[in-house]
């Protein structure tokens, strides 16, 4: 087994530990202890409570600038011409860096000044924040037409279908295609990496050492209330991500250098890009000011008044059996016990070596091991569905990005909210055994299949996009380069969409229609533009800006709470899957389990499942805008298709779930039917030797 893990000795210094901590303020210089901690007048920051209130607003805070991201994702796809793998990359190396140093957090235990070190990654989080709007500033001003940004009055112009001779030579184009602007895409790519991976940094110790901070020094009984507290605050984090998103994506994304003109954009524009930059500025400034108390917390504070008595009366027993040697199990080795304990009173090089076997032995659990199978299935699932619904919402049903985060942010965070709550409060009112932990979560994730179904027959068609799309029949003009766009030389790249009201075809700019003019019209305090003579266009025109109207928008509303009934569903069996695991493992191996759990899910559901659907994604893809040789954004999906894939992998997620589920309720049924029966059979065997002594004493006798 090779040399000792850490001397048995130092198991009776826990105690002089513990005296410390509770006696810090307690005790006067002279060693005689105070009449009570209540004496002392204690600052508001050496108060659990007000440490509770911090916490619960920093974690808020936090989870809101991590989840902003996700409510504008297809803006900052459309502003730096980003596919969605690329995109699901950026979201997912915010867990590179968590993953990378959590393990590291249940070594250095209450070794560090715990609120110092929270405050610290809360900087680091402020930091990544700010690295995040980087790239706006660092950017040229967002160009949504061909022309100059210092000539906007040919915004409509520009897309015309002008005569050959009128039309600007083919390198002005190219000449954007030089080295130093791909250099500088680049830069501004590796820039949001970069502050996605701080983002991740700074999170790792905010969470862990808050909730242990508040376990170590709040009353037992009032523990659990602090951290559901804890916990219900902080799931509004992301909720509050999308609604920031909804208000933030309705201003234009260059509010800070608007031209003199203005813009003729309107946020329905499928070209339009919102301040996806200032939410994070506005969550960084949040994370700042919550982290600001966190510089004058104690390292060890006074535990709460009503256990500072029962500990007293603890440490006093404890005080007289202080040289005695330490009590430890007839049966279990030393070794063992260090890895009961297995951070606190280790070095780094014990720790490493101590936590490979503990790994394995946890993963030959095979009940742990099929609960965090079920729960990497369902998490994939669930990041997914965080990083790409809302671009989805605006595809599928031709909706604004506003629009679909306030979808998000008041249904579908919410109730999936209230369904880990309510899975809970079925836990602690029906006092579920682990079998019936596991029937729960079998037909959670059953319900939540059922209200999946449908979603797969809930979308709406794609545009006829003329010469993208196939049409059905066979009308003149909709191929790719129809006779009627000859004399225009359209450029390939330009993206200015029209909408032929009488036969709903859409087409890339009025130039592709053939259009050689353009008329505004007010209405309803609006200016609608409309492109006339449009030689491609049935009986002329007129033409009118913009893409075409959604036919099925009315069914986004059916659609998010179907799936939402289904993220209840889901959220239920988190609480009675923690259960399972926290009852399945050996009582010296859960903390660790919970760990283990935590950084599995990290590397095998959130790391790649925004990958995975981003490049499901992206072969949907109908139609790409190109930017200097390379594949930018997509500007047109089959929707059909993107439906399919999309649902089509939350299903097989969720598909996943249900089967770890059922083995999990097999087995369990399996060793609770051998239970009853050994306790059958040891009944008999009592029964038997209760019959016995009628004739034992006689025997004896003789």
């Amino acid at each position: 087994m090779g040399p000792r893990i850490g001397p048995v000795g130092e198991e009776p210094q826990m105690p002089d530990k513990d005296t410390k901590a509770m006696k810090g303020t307690d005790d006067t210089p002279g060693g005689k202890a105070s009449p009570d901690a209540q004496d002392l007048q204690p600052s508001v920051f050496h108060s659990i409570k007000f440490f509770v209130l911090c916490h619960s607003l920093l974690q808020l805070s936090q989870l809101m600038i991590s989840g902003y991201l996700k409510s504008s994702i297809s803006t900052v796809e459309k502003r730096f011409g980003l596919s969605s793998q690329t995109s699901g990359l950026l979201a997912a190396f915010n867990e590179v860096g968590n993953t990378i140093l959590i393990v590291f957090v249940s070594y250095f235990g209450s070794r560090v000044h715990r609120p110092r070190l929270i405050g610290c990654g809360a900087i680091l989080v402020v930091l990544a924040g700010l690295l995040m709007t980087f790239p706006h500033f660092i950017s040229e001003p967002y160009r949504y037409d061909r022309t100059s940004s210092g000539d906007m009055s040919q915004d409509f112009k520009a897309s015309l279908c002008l005569p050959t001779t009128l039309v600007p030579a083919p390198a002005a184009s190219n000449s954007s295609c030089s080295s130093h602007t791909e250099v500088k895409h680049l830069t501004v790519v590796g820039i949001m990496f970069m502050a996605q991976t701080l983002l991740g940094v700074g999170a790792v110790p905010i969470q862990p050492f808050g909730i242990s901070y508040i376990d170590d020094f709040a009353h037992s009984n009032n523990s659990p209330l602090y951290l559901g507290i804890l916990f219900a605050v902080t799931l509004m984090g992301p909720g509050l991500a999308f609604g920031l998103g909804s208000v933030m994506l309705r201003l234009y994304v260059d509010i800070d250098r608007m031209p003199e003109g203005g813009i003729s954009l309107t946020p329905k524009d499928p070209r339009w890009v919102g301040a996806w930059w200032l939410g994070f500025l506005v969550s960084a400034g949040a994370v700042a000011l919550a982290a600001i108390p966190y510089f004058f917390f104690p390292k060890e504070m006074p535990t709460e008044k009503h256990e500072l008595r029962f500990r007293r009366r603890v440490l006093a027993v404890a005080s007289k059996d202080e040289d005695s040697p330490s009590e430890q199990s007839p049966g279990e080795p030393p070794e063992k016990q260090v890895l009961g304990q297995i951070a606190p009173d280790l070095t780094v090089i014990q720790f490493i070596k101590v936590f490979p076997r503990v790994l394995l032995r946890t993963l030959r659990h095979p009940i742990f091991l099929l609960v965090v199978l079920s729960q990497v299935c369902l998490s994939c699932a669930v990041a997914g569905m965080a990083t790409f619904l809302s671009k989805f919402l605006e595809r599928q049903f031709s909706i604004t990005a506003s629009y679909a985060n306030m979808f998000i942010g008041c249904l579908s965070i919410p109730t999936a909210i209230m369904g880990i709550a309510m899975g809970g409060i079925l836990v602690k009112c029906l006092h579920l055994s682990p079998l019936r932990c596991s029937a729960l979560c079998l037909l959670g994730t059953l319900f939540c299949l059922l209200f999946k179904l449908p979603l797969f027959f809930m979308g709406c068609p794609t545009h006829q996009i003329a010469g993208i799309t196939p049409q059905s029949d066979s009308q003149p003009g909709l191929e790719l380069f129809p006779g009627c766009m000859e004399p225009c030389s359209c450029p390939s790249d330009d993206f200015n969409p029209v909408c032929d009201p009488s036969t709903h075809v859409e087409y890339l700019t009025p130039c592709h229609a053939g259009c050689t003019n353009q008329v505004a019209q007010a209405a309803l305090n609006k200016s609608q533009v409309f492109y006339t003579n449009c030689s491609c266009v049935t009986g002329g025109g007129p033409v009118q800006a913009g893409s075409c109207d959604s036919t099925c928008s009315h069914l986004v509303l059916p659609f998010i709470l179907l799936m939402s009934l289904g993220g209840v569903m889901a959220s239920l069996t988190h609480t009675p899957s923690f259960m399972l695991i926290l009852r399945g493992v050996k009582k010296e191996d859960k903390a660790l389990a919970v760990g283990i759990q935590f950084m599995l899910l990290r590397v095998l559901a959130w790391m790649p499942s925004p990958v995975i659907h981003g490049s499901a994604i992206d072969t949907t893809c109908v139609h790409w805008a190109w930017s200097c040789g390379r594949r930018a954004v997509c500007r047109y999906y089959d929707n059909d298709l993107l439906r399919n894939r999309f649902i089509g992998l939350q299903f097989f997620f969720s598909m996943g779930s249900l089967a770890c589920f059922a083995l999990i309720w097999a087995i369990l049924r399996q060793q609770d039917k051998e239970e009853r029966t050994k306790v059958a059979s040891s009944g008999l065997q009592q029964q038997l030797l209760e019959s016995r002594p009628e004739k034992k004493p006689e025997e004896s006798r003789v």
